[in-house]
């Protein structure tokens, strides 16, 4: 057994704002919303597009959601799912959810249908919330599943007017779609239900410490997506450390801009539920673009903008960022992948600003360390755990602590880590011991406490912020009758930070091209999985057992990379 006495350096880096353990309110996350409703009902909350809604006004809506829930029967503890892009629905289905003693599953709008019935079949979600855009995804998989209940929702009933009249006419042109629900006794019309709707649920007595709030899920390095049990306590251990971590900011005037998918753990900590807990303002943008975002910091003035390496080198490249101030922007969180030294520098010159990186994974709310904002920041590290938050390097020799400088897995302890993997209890011991996560993720830490990442779990690509898992994409391409082998890898990618990159190895007799096997992929999985490339060979590099050797393809694809940065250089 692990020794239970760790030696804690880091602490000696903190500033005296930041105190080593924190006091965690024992209440729900929903009663945030609540209480805010009650002491500071006009207070603006969110903007959307323009459209503006206080705490009251989301409350009163998320209320009424909770009570049509409940109408439709959802119980304690009973799985909904959530299939939208950022809108203020998005804020009012997931406030509602929890009011209502359900437990949120967090879906991505660009699931393919594949994707999407696993995740409901797998939570047993019996009720989601779509956008009008994906509802032929979610009909098309409902009778495979235990849903009872969809409720649609489209961009437009959060806009204001004009937009709001204008927008189905852009998005017709965008998209090709015009899609009309046969709406019915088990298909919903989001606005209409809420108008409908009770003002009040009924209440649900929580227990934050046992009582599940969110299932997340999240790929596997077997490319099996699982379900990542957070409970009101995690969400709230993990939002309040991110708070007070955050110690020289101005606490409920704040400007957040919520870019990030509420979708993605990290988008629905650092953006939405921190905007509720601190009583700051979150600025919603439906998806990342950059003349958008541009627009939404000058004209709200947004201090605090989380995001990825991705967003920050977009907006660096942007030919018009000069004709705009981002002067107000005070803090940037950057997680999901490493930050280049290069975009932080020009990131902060641009704004003003600090941008410092962090880290975290889906099992622990998702935030765990974070580089100090106001203080030191060494190059390539991390940062330091949070408040409450063990971190030990494990020494693959010893078993036990390494010394500081060591490599080793990286193990957590603390307020914000899962309680295990829905429904996979084999799964789950293997990750949880003896109340220590462990991450699978290499890494050591330097003398004075400073933590370094020196290799991610195994196989995992990381591109544009995106998990994707080589297994998942690999099977697909299996299942092609021209295909005998593949294997995808992240290759490096100057925007993404990595990209897909398949290898194939086509049946003897049989034909395919790069066009027909990407249509074929993008049928089957999420475009951001997709492979960008494409190589077709005679044979692939393996063991003596026949394992195809996966890093060997990544050392011919760093290597081109670096010969193509020397001779651009030249």
């Amino acid at each position: 057994m692990l020794t239970e006495t760790i030696t804690q350096p880091w602490l000696e880096q903190y500033p005296p704002e930041i105190p080593a353990k924190l006091d965690y309110e024992r209440k729900p996350l929903e009663q945030y919303l609540a209480d805010a409703a009650f002491e500071t009902p006009d207070k603006e909350l969110l903007d959307f597009l323009g459209k503006s809604m206080t705490f009251r006004e989301v409350y009163e809506a998320a209320a009424r959601f909770a009570a049509a829930l409940q109408g439709m029967g959802l119980k304690k503890g009973d799985r909904a799912a959530i299939m939208l892009a950022n809108t203020p629905q998005s804020v009012i289905s997931y406030y509602g959810i929890l009011l209502a003693g359900g437990v949120v599953v967090q879906t991505n709008p660009l699931y393919v249908e594949r994707e999407l019935e696993h995740q409901l079949v797998d939570s047993g979600a019996e009720i989601i919330v779509c956008l009008d855009l994906v509802y032929p995804k979610v009909e098309a998989v409902k009778d495979k599943t235990s849903l009872r209940h969809v409720i649609v929702t489209r961009i437009k009933d959060y806009l204001p007017f004009p937009k709001n009249m204008i927008y189905p006419f852009i998005q017709k042109k965008n998209t090709g779609m015009n899609v009309k629900p046969a709406y019915n006794e088990t298909c919903h019309d989001f606005v209409k239900l809420i108008k409908q709707a009770p003002a009040k649920p009924d209440p649900v007595e929580v227990d934050p410490e046992k009582d599940l709030a969110l299932l997340q899920y999240t790929g596997g390095t077997t490319g099996a997506a699982k379900g990542v049990m957070l409970t009101h306590a995690n969400l709230v251990a993990n939002t309040t450390q991110c708070i007070r971590w955050m110690y020289n900011i101005n606490h409920g005037e704040e400007v957040i801009l919520c870019a990030l998918p509420f979708f993605h753990v990290y988008g629905m900590t650092v953006g939405m539920n921190f905007a509720v807990m601190d009583r700051s303002k979150m600025v919603i943008l439906p998806k990342f673009d950059t003349k958008q975002t541009l627009e939404a910091i000058q004209h709200q003035k947004v201090t605090i903008f989380p995001g990825a390496p991705t967003m920050y080198v977009g907006l660096i490249n942007d030919p018009n960022v000069t004709n705009y101030d981002l002067s107000s922007v005070e803090v940037c969180i950057s997680g999901s992948a490493p930050l280049p030294l290069e975009v932080q520098q020009k990131f902060e010159q641009m704004t003003g600003g600090k941008l410092s990186e962090g880290f975290g994974l889906t099992e622990a709310s998702p935030v765990t360390h974070f580089n100090l904002m106001w203080g030191k920041r060494p190059q390539g590290s991390i940062g330091l755990p949070w408040p409450d938050t063990d971190v030990m390097i494990l020494s693959a020799e010893t078993g036990e602590p390494a010394e500081p400088e060591e490599v080793g897995e990286l193990l957590i302890r603390g307020p914000q880590v899962m309680q295990g993997y829905w429904n996979r209890p084999e799964e789950t011991a293997q990750t949880l011991q003896n109340g220590w996560l462990y991450t699978g993720d290499m890494g050591y830490m330097d003398k004075e406490g400073f933590f370094y990442i020196v290799d991610r779990k195994k196989d995992m690509i990381i591109a544009g912020g995106f998990n994707i898992y080589p297994r998942e994409i690999e099977e697909v391409l299996y299942e092609h009758e021209a295909v005998k082998e593949a294997v995808a890898v992240g290759i490096p990618d100057p925007y993404r930070g990595e990209t897909v990159k398949a290898y194939i190895v086509l049946k003897d007799g049989r034909e395919a091209d790069e066009a027909e096997l990407n249509a074929y992929c993008r049928s089957q999985l999420a475009s951001y999985k997709v492979p960008r490339l494409y190589e077709f060979r005679e044979e692939l590099p393996k063991t003596m057992v026949g394992k195809v050797l996966r890093r060997a393809l990544q050392e011919e694809e760093k290597a081109k990379h670096a010969g193509q940065t020397s001779s651009d250089k030249v």
